[in-house]
Parts: structure tokens; C-alpha cells; sequence
């Protein structure tokens, strides 16, 4: 066998602030441990994706560093380079790589979520992985790799999963064949038991501030370390980061002044409650709720605890699907001191 650790070294490059992750990974390539399925777990934005993408780009670059005589029929096929290898994942055009997202169904056809925008889809439900997807991976996994020494099957949002789709993975994780599954998920919780037994574990944590930095910078996003409110509030997840920056340009800089000055009278708040209401959609109002009490933090502390409260109770109510106005309303005129 060859010396498997330069490459996989190699392969990891891109990924930043999970050693252990790597670690774990590369040694069960080296030792030749490679376990038929794995759950990797951790905040969303800390590197679970692209970690999956560099150990895909691994598995599937095996053969081209075992010895010529046992690499079988693919002797024959002209080798990749590391960066040919790289873009083919990364752009889903590789044929042993079945990536799979949660996604929605409307009329029939599945289309996932990263299409869905494109596609004009309503998002009146969650997204989530279908039974038809686990079905589709069971085809994939039924013919044998075309390149590489196996398979590689990966299920993003995996904790979207219904238990119908749950049920069908557990068959397939039972026999994979030659394969490997690696499923991404927040947490194990998220998961029923019987699909995390069947998976070894790669913990993924959130980054140090100067991971974050390095990340940010790399991604062309430097701005944001100007921002250390939404840095506290993306809590070392430079994906969060990314997200919350967006929310940020998305809001008019006028608005979000006016926000995180405390209303001078009943008129102003009310006012501002409307205005945020027609002006923000749901997911924005939340947003806003959560900057601001990052921002709260920085006030003098005698201001803290009553606009903490306030805002945490709104971010409650409005995940209640209580009217926004209301709520805004509500909140405002309790912080200019107007006893409901």
C-alpha cells in the first residue's frame, strides 16, 4: 500500500479549524479503516460540507497512488490531477459522487433546495430528504464505481430526513457495498438512533476568531471582521458569518439605525413597528431581533436586562407565528416605557 498521508494531506488543505476531523479522517484512509459510513456533526458553516467534498476528493483519489498492478481495469484510464479531481466534485460531475440535498417536491418533481430559488419555488414547508432520494441513492450504489475504488454517497440536511426515508437509509447502510456514506447533520440527536449506530462519529466545532478571520478572508468577505456584532452573533461559524452579513446588505442602512436606537416616544415606536413589519419578511425580522441583542451587550449595562428580555420575548413570539406588527408594536412601546 502506498503512503496514503501525503495526499490525504493534501486533499484536506482547504478545510480550516477542524483538526481533529481531519485527523480522524486521514488516519482511517492511511490505516485502510475506512468505515462504510459516517456522521459528520457540528454547527451549520463550520466546514461540515466542504470537509465532505476534501474526504470525497480523498476516497476517490485512491487508486491513482496504489501500485499500477493493482489498480485493475482503471490502470487504463489517464490519470487525474489532484485539481481536475477537486473541480469534478466540487461541480457534482464526478461518477462514483452521489450528493444529496434536502429538497422540495412540487408537482412530482424533486427539486433540491439549492435550485429552488432558480426554480420560483414557494417555501410553504421545510425542505427535507425524500424517500424517493433514498431510493435513488439504492440505484446508485447498485452498479459498481466507474473510476474510482468506491462509491461516495452524501446526504446533506441529513436531520430532514422523514422516518419513512430514515427507514429506507437504515437498509442501505445495513449492506453499502463499495461505499461510503457520509451524512451531515447539526447534532446525533437530530437523527434516530438506529441511523447514528451505524455511523462513526467526526465531531466538528465552532472556529477561534482567528479561524474565522482567515476563513472570511479567503471567501473575499474581510468586510465582516469590521462587524464585531455579527461576529458574536455567527458564534464561530464562518458560514454563519457569511449568512448573517447578507441579511445585513439586504436591510436598508436607515432602518437598521433606526433599530438600534431606543424609540424617544409611543408615535416613533409605533412608526418604526410598522416599518419594519412591511419592510422585513420573517426570516429578516428574526435576523434583527438577534443583531440587536448582540448590540445590547455593548450598551451601558444598566440598559441590558430590560431590552434583552424584550427582545428575547419577541424572537419567541414571532416563532409562534404571532402577527410581526403586533409584536414590534408591542416590544417598542414597552421599551419607551408605555405599560401595556
Amino acid at each position: 500500500m502506498a503512503d496514503r498521508a501525503p495526499f490525504a494531506a493534501e486533499c484536506f488543505a482547504p478545510l480550516v479549524g477542524q483538526p481533529q476531523a481531519i485527523a480522524l479522517l486521514s488516519q482511517a484512509v492511511v490505516q485502510d479503516r475506512i468505515a462504510p459510513a459516517y456522521l459528520f456533526a457540528g454547527p451549520a458553516g463550520t466546514g461540515r460540507a466542504l470537509a465532505a467534498r476534501c474526504f470525497a476528493t480523498l476516497l476517490c483519489g485512491l487508486n491513482l497512488h496504489e501500485p499500477r498492478s493493482q489498480r485493475g481495469y482503471r490502470a487504463q484510464l489517464p490519470p487525474p490531477t489532484l485539481a481536475d479531481l477537486r473541480r469534478r466534485i466540487d461541480q457534482d460531475n464526478h461518477p462514483d459522487v452521489l450528493w444529496v440535498e434536502a429538497s422540495y417536491q412540487v408537482q412530482g418533481k424533486i427539486i433540491p433546495l439549492s435550485q429552488a430559488d432558480e426554480a420560483g419555488v414557494k417555501r410553504k414547508t421545510p425542505p427535507q430528504i425524500r424517500l424517493a432520494q433514498v431510493r435513488e441513492i439504492s440505484q446508485f450504489l447498485s452498479r459498481a464505481p466507474l473510476e474510482a475504488l468506491q462509491s461516495v454517497v452524501v446526504l446533506e440536511q441529513a436531520e430532514t430526513m422523514g422516518e419513512g426515508a430514515a427507514n429506507g437509509l437504515l437498509k442501505t447502510l445495513e449492506e453499502p457495498g463499495l461505499a461510503t456514506l457520509i451524512l451531515l447533520a447539526p447534532s446525533a440527536d437530530r437523527l434516530l438512533p438506529t441511523l447514528v449506530s451505524r455511523c462513526q462519529r467526526i465531531p466538528f466545532q465552532r472556529l477561534s476568531a482567528g479561524d474565522m478571520a482567515e476563513i472570511l478572508r479567503r471567501s473575499g468577505q474581510a468586510q465582516l471582521l469590521e462587524n464585531p456584532q455579527l461576529l458574536a452573533q455567527a458564534e464561530g461559524s464562518p458560514g454563519a458569518a457569511i449568512e448573517l452579513g447578507d441579511y445585513l446588505q439586504s436591510l436598508d442602512p436607515d432602518l437598521l439605525a433606526q433599530a438600534q436606537e431606543l424609540p424617544r416616544s409611543p408615535r416613533q415606536a409605533l412608526t418604526l413597528a410598522r416599518r419594519i413589519s412591511q419592510e422585513l419578511d420573517l426570516d429578516q425580522q428574526v435576523w434583527l431581533l438577534g443583531y440587536l441583542q448582540q448590540c445590547c451587550w455593548q450598551a451601558p449595562y444598566e440598559q441590558v436586562p430590560d431590552r434583552m428580555g424584550a427582545l428575547e420575548e419577541a424572537k419567541g413570539l414571532l416563532g409562534r407565528s404571532v402577527q410581526p406588527r403586533l409584536v414590534w408594536e408591542v416590544m417598542l412601546l414597552r421599551l419607551v416605557g408605555v405599560v401595556l
